[in-house]
């Protein structure tokens, strides 16, 4: 039964995630860490989802003329080598789960509170080289530990800096997140913490339909304000549930 729930929820979180140009990661590790899977296999079945995810939202949103590849490559050039630096590292069950849920409380934070309509309206400023590498390799390193592409992370970064619009925004952070998790994922191997069973490999069609339906919708028609911040109220439950049971 709670095979058959996890395997629901997994399709709704790609759709709305991909919808946004996300990979959806976080939201798997919120929602796996509820059915008692080991750390290692979470940190692996998301990364493995967040590829597929993130390459059919990147696709669609090229595709649509979104992607700035001035936008993408500085935070690329440091960002892949130190996301397998980060998926190299083998780190404690404990540990891990506080990285992950303090990941994860900063998402819902920053979905719920700072999300703004007027985020496309604001002249845009040219990216400073210094840094866009300084950024990359510390979502890069983070994103590599914890399982995640980082996308979630330099989207904001990049509307709040006012380095692109939205929907730019979400082109870069779809790219940004597919290449970081192909290099946390190589680290993980490399570093004896990739976990992957037939059980992960089940979920990847659910992801697949998913990302096909939310990318298609992102891409063209969505405003993504009201997904993103419905999406906050989501991992809000979930960080709230991990912090109460660890300090009572």
């Amino acid at each position: 039964m709670m095979s058959l729930l996890l395997h629901l929820l997994v399709p709704i979180i790609a759709f709305l995630y991909a919808s946004v140009g996300f990979g959806g990661a976080t939201g798997y590790l919120a929602v796996m860490s509820l059915f008692g899977i080991p750390p290692q296999e979470m940190a692996t079945i998301a990364l493995v989802l967040n590829i597929l995810v993130a390459s059919i939202s990147f696709s669609f949103f090229y595709r649509a003329g979104h992607l700035r590849r001035d936008l993408l490559l500085p935070f690329v050039i440091a960002s892949v080598p130190a996301a397998f630096i980060g998926g190299y590292f083998n780190i404690t069950d404990e540990i891990y789960s506080i990285l992950l849920y303090a990941v994860l409380t900063f998402v819902a934070i920053r979905l719920l509170l700072f999300s703004r309509p007027q985020d496309d309206s604001q002249p845009l400023r040219s990216v400073p080289l210094v840094w866009a590498l300084l950024i990359g390799f510390g979502i890069g390193v983070l994103s590599g530990m914890v399982g995640i592409g980082g996308g979630i992370f330099l989207s904001p970064v990049i509307l709040f800096a006012h380095w692109g619009n939205s929907k730019q925004a979400s082109a870069v952070a779809a790219a940004f997140i597919a290449l970081n998790s192909i290099s946390g994922l190589v680290g993980r191997v490399a570093g004896g913490t990739f976990e992957f069973s037939s059980f992960g490999m089940s979920l990847l069609p659910f992801g697949l339909a998913g990302a096909l339906m939310g990318s298609c919708w992102g891409a063209i028609r969505f405003n993504g304000l009201h997904l993103r911040r419905a999406l906050g109220v989501v991992m809000s439950f979930a960080v709230t549930n991990f912090w109460w049971t660890l300090w009572r």
